[in-house]
């Protein structure tokens, strides 16, 4: 059983999601799954010859109607193996050591259920701040993250 099962959704982006799964298969930290689900995407992801490279760690499923993507993150979560869920979007990627670093800090940490990293956000190639209305807060922030999308 893997530690980490890592889930990402994907609609229509074969391009974008080679990327993100390249970040994945980069990491330092090995014990992981990648589970892809594909929201009916019309696009031929599922045909994409790195998808096939990396049949043991990686898992594709395919939805043939599209549902969005809560139902794809849920059906990941269904199929996932790992003590650990991390999510990761199509359209982003991660640097080498997150998983490392982040596993590292919840086993130096058992009290903690749940936790986030930054993020970095690049915009045309320019790394630019995040507005200030998407500042990390400590603690609980159940509330907080309702009524915007925060967790990262």
């Amino acid at each position: 059983m893997p530690l980490v099962s890592v889930i990402i959704p994907t609609y229509n982006r074969k391009i974008l999601l080679e990327r993100a799964v390249n970040s994945v298969l980069k990491q330092t930290f090995t014990d992981y799954e990648l589970i892809i689900v594909d929201d009916a995407s019309q696009d031929n992801t599922g045909d994409s010859s790195f998808l096939k490279e990396h049949g043991q760690k990686l898992f594709y499923h395919y939805f043939p109607t599209h549902r969005g993507v809560s139902a794809a993150r849920n059906f990941g979560v269904q199929k996932s193996r790992g003590a650990w869920m991390a999510f990761l979007d199509s359209d982003d990627q991660w640097i080498p050591k997150k998983l490392e670093k982040q596993c590292a800090w919840l086993a130096a940490h058992p009290e903690f259920l749940i936790c986030q990293t930054q993020e970095i956000w690049v915009r045309n190639g320019v790394r630019v701040n995040p507005p200030k209305t998407h500042a990390k807060i400590h603690g609980l922030q159940f509330k907080e993250n309702l009524e915007r999308c925060m967790i990262t």
